[in-house]
């Protein structure tokens, strides 16, 4: 192949585009074109040379394709502080003059300069770079940022291996690492010069609070072969293997609290770009059959950092504690999915109820404004089941006509087959005594059951109460029977504690909050002490979610809720 095929071109290389005042660079002009001649250096003003030019030719053929360089190589010092450009330099190819591009170069405040410039150490600090860099230094709470840990290492040297001796910490921030497949070497640039780059790790962080928040560093140590500046009996360089640790800098970020004006009541913490839906599987139904009701948010942002607003329900609709489903995945792009919170609805009366709508508000970190979005009204018609009874039903007296049939009017007969028995005197008899004043009896108590009964059956309250308490029994034997599957089991205990909280303080599940509870507890006189076990079983049913948790944690979590219902019971 012949090396006329390349396009002519003269370029200019420098070893580093930043140095200190009391550094030296190296700077490179070659042509990739053989017959070249008459070469023009550039006016080097602002720089003294300490030597060249040192000329070079190099050739060679690599897969069938021929290469050709010859290069003019200058080492300068800088005289003195300042942005400056070297000029281009110009040589002569067939008649034709060519010309390299100028070079920028900024020179900083002098630097440290070991008595050895061939120590192995300061070669490798000056080759080996760990560094961390952000996507965003001024993200809002909640507004995802990505931290990647890059190790930069020049050509001049190599790395044998290394291993990570201090993670970094985050502290103010949510965060999960973002899987990295497989180390993959990349060409880029670092302080103006050209490296060689793996990306080590790659976290998402998600500020919880506002203010300055810091990014530790990460530490590590790394093997590198350092030249020696000699060679082997076959000319191949000698390297040397040193250990070094290094560290990444601090990173801070300046996290923004969000905006207070035009912040909705219904703001919950959710930030980024969602969809909102509450849909109901059904929507006609009979008395004990069930429907559920799905809240669901989709999109992109800190899907696991708010909660889901809570529906209304009327209160002639049971309503059971919801199960919450999550289906994310933290990638490049941020955290990315859905999640829902399915309610089990099961109607006893008959009638049409209203759902009314529900609102949710996210924050849009790129418009930065809040959004709110709003479900419609769904409507639940129960066509079977008992009728509702009000005050005025129960005051108010039925009249119903008199129904006529065939057989209200029969034939008297007159004569009669009976064969005449044994003479008996049944009337002066226990028997007859105790047949003739049981019927007298029994009436008062028939009507005091009956009276019982319907008062009862018309206590919406006090069944619901009744059937709370006996779903938080259940709820807590199935928590126990679900020992070692975490999300059975915490959805099981969950139920529990809302059922019992429902049969104890008459509230409904859409007003249990940890405020509330605190409230009606204090108000009947429960200890400060059994109300924190409580709420903290109610933590770690909901931190379970999010961490993983063993049988032995499982374990303490029943036991704890077990021994704090029962104190709790005492007490009320």
């Amino acid at each position: 192949m012949s090396f006329y095929a390349q396009e002519a071109q003269l370029t200019a290389r420098v070893s580093k585009n930043k140095l200190g005042v009391n550094q030296r660079l190296r700077v490179e002009f070659a042509i990739n074109k053989h017959g070249a001649d008459d070469f023009s250096p550039p006016n080097f003003q602002n720089f003294r040379i300490v030597s060249g030019p040192i000329q070079s030719i190099s050739q060679s053929l690599r897969n069938g394709k021929a290469s050709y360089s010859q290069s003019y190589t200058y080492i300068i010092q800088p005289k003195r502080k300042g942005e400056f450009a070297i000029p281009s330099a110009s040589i002569k190819l067939n008649g034709k003059v060519l010309k390299s591009k100028p070079v920028k170069v900024i020179v900083l405040d002098a630097v440290e300069i070991p008595k050895d410039p061939n120590d192995p150490n300061y070669i490798a600090q000056q080759n080996v770079h760990l560094v961390a860099e952000i996507s965003k230094s001024s993200p809002y709470v909640g507004e995802g940022v990505y931290v990647e840990y890059k190790l930069y290492v020049s050509k001049n040297i190599s790395v044998n291996d290394f291993s990570v001796t201090e993670s970094p910490q985050y502290n103010g921030f949510w965060n999960q690492d973002i899987k990295i497949n497989g180390l993959i070497t990349k060409y880029g640039t670092y302080n103006g010069e050209q490296y060689r780059y793996v990306v080590l790790k790659k976290a998402l962080l998600i500020p919880t609070k506002s203010g300055r928040l810091t990014i530790d560093p990460m530490k590590m140590d790394i093997i590198i072969g350092v030249p020696t500046g000699r060679g082997d009996f076959f000319g191949n360089p000698i390297t040397r293997n040193i250990t070094k640790s290094f560290a990444s800098p601090k990173k801070f970020i300046n996290s923004k609290e969000l905006p207070i004006d035009g912040k909705p009541e219904s703001f919950n913490g959710a930030v980024g770009k969602f969809d909102f839906n509450v849909t109901t599987s059904r929507s006609v139904l009979k008395s004990n059959e069930s429907a559920r009701i799905s809240v669901e948010v989709s999109g992109i942002g800190n899907l696991k950092l708010f909660e889901l607003p809570e529906i209304k329900t009327p209160s002639e609709l049971e309503v059971f504690t919801p199960e919450q489903k999550e289906r994310v995945s933290v990638g490049p792009s941020g955290i990315r999915g859905k999640i829902s919170k399915n309610y089990t609805v099961v109607p006893e009366y008959k009638g049409k109820y209203k759902i009314p709508n529900t609102e949710f508000t996210y924050f849009d970190p790129k418009k930065k404004e809040y959004i709110t979005l709003t479900s419609d009204d769904l409507f639940v018609e129960v066509l079977e089941g008992k009728e509702l009874v009000t005050d005025s039903d129960k005051n108010s007296i039925a009249k119903k006509d008199v129904v006529t049939t065939g057989a209200n009017f029969r034939y008297i007969q007159t004569k009669a087959s009976f064969i005449p028995i044994e003479k008996t005197d049944f009337f002066k008899t226990n028997a007859y005594y105790l047949l003739l004043f049981l019927p007298l009896l029994l009436i008062p108590v028939g009507i005091v059951i009956a009276k019982k009964n319907e008062a009862r059956s018309n206590d919406i309250i006090g069944n619901k109460l009744r059937k709370a308490d006996r779903l938080a029994k259940k709820y807590l034997s199935e928590a126990k029977k679900q020992l070692g599957k975490k999300e059975e089991f915490y959805i099981a205990l969950e139920k529990a504690l809302h059922n019992y909280l429902k049969a104890k303080l008459r509230i409904e599940t859409s007003d249990i909050s940890k405020e509330k509870i605190t409230q009606l507890l204090e108000e009947r006189s429960v200890d400060s002490a059994s109300i924190n076990s409580f709420l903290d079983v109610f933590k770690s049913c909901d931190m379970a979610r999010y961490s993983p948790v063993s049988v032995v944690e499982m374990n303490e979590d029943y036991e704890t809720a077990k021994q704090v219902i029962t104190q709790i019971d005492k007490q009320l």
